[in-house]
């Protein structure tokens, strides 16, 4: 359900409640017309605060609320050791409320920075866990949506949970997608193909998460920051945001290191069946494709582009691309 429909709706009962209160009670309001103003203002000041605080998650306040008591329990005990009990009475009352003002301050400020594990200093033997942790959350980034491949992560079952799309990751695809250069305008539009590819998939959950983190300016802090307030793991493509991520502690998938891994290990002497499509840089060489995109250069086998054979693997050369494999042709048939 959209926020906003909510907001509209909260509004309206207070348009509502205000013109009530002016009928029930016309000596505190005078009339349903200013009754129906003051709920309009009180609904307003209310929607603003609510997106004032867009991005501050239950947890802060939870963490905020502890912050505040403890400060307020210790200002408290400070005020009970009669350390004041000689001022007057309004001096007294200005330096108590400072007093409290203070330490709940700094109360809020600590318990916000503070982790989990540090409250187990003040509760000792306990830790703070998630009761219902049945389903695993994962934040994806631009780059990981714009490549699709998780998409065939879902399809086939290798990925369950539920997949959290920000906003600001939304807007970033919308404006690729808008790009006067047509490279990243197909590049905006396949990611947004992706989107409702996902929404349209059962096996899986995608929500759209509202928080923003004005206080970052770049993409990527946001996604990291987002990633552990949810404790989720981000999903990637970016290499330098990967790395960021597990540098402040955020659990990472980059998509196309896991691709590296999950490639098959060739050695000298094995068979392949490759088809060849191409001429190679030297005399008599053939090109052809491994199903994951490894090149393999065939010697001798100029003569057989187009077709599809058998080659015994020779070497392997490790560049910065991948690996280039190079091959003989074994296949009886098109060496007669």
């Amino acid at each position: 359900m959209n926020i906003w429909a909510v907001r509209i709706f909260f509004l309206l009962l207070c348009v509502a409640g205000g013109y009530e209160v002016s009928q029930v009670h016309p000596t505190l309001v005078e009339n349903g017309g200013l009754g129906c103003l003051i709920g309009l203002g009180l609904g307003g000041f209310l929607i603003l605060i609510d997106q004032l605080l867009k991005g501050f998650s239950l947890r802060a306040f939870s963490a905020a609320t502890f912050g505040l008591t403890l400060g307020s329990m210790i200002a408290w005990l400070v005020d009970q050791s009669r350390l004041f009990e000689y001022a007057d009475e309004r001096e007294r009352w200005i330096l108590r409320l400072a007093l409290f003002l203070s330490l709940g301050y700094i109360g809020i400020i600590l318990a916000m920075r503070s982790n989990k594990e540090d409250f187990a200093l003040i509760i000792p033997y306990v830790r703070f866990t998630r009761e219902n942790n049945l389903e695993a959350l994962y934040v994806l980034d631009t780059s990981v949506i714009i490549d699709g491949r998780i998409a065939e992560l879902v399809e086939n079952r290798f990925l369950e949970g539920i997949l959290i799309i920000p906003r600001f990751v939304l807007r970033e695809l919308q404006q690729v997608a808008d790009s006067a250069d047509s490279a990243k305008r197909a590049r905006g539009r396949r990611g947004l193909e992706m989107l409702q590819r996902l929404q349209q998939n059962k096996r899986v959950e995608v929500r759209l998460h509202d928080a923003d983190f004005p206080e970052e300016k770049e993409v990527d802090s946001k996604l990291v920051r987002l990633a552990l307030t949810l404790s989720a793991r981000l999903f990637t493509t970016d290499f330098n945001l990967a790395k960021v991520a597990e540098l402040q502690g955020t659990r990472c998938i980059n998509l196309t290191q896991l691709a590296m891994l999950l490639k098959p290990v060739v050695l000298p002497g094995e068979m392949l069946q490759i088809k060849l499509v191409r001429e190679g840089k030297e005399k008599g060489q053939a090109i052809g494709y491994m199903p994951d995109g490894a090149m393999v250069v065939v010697n001798h086998a100029q003569a057989h582009i187009g077709q599809p054979v058998s080659v015994q693997v020779t070497s392997l050369l490790q560049t910065g691309a991948g690996v280039i494999i190079f091959a003989d042709i074994r296949d009886s048939a098109a060496a007669a």
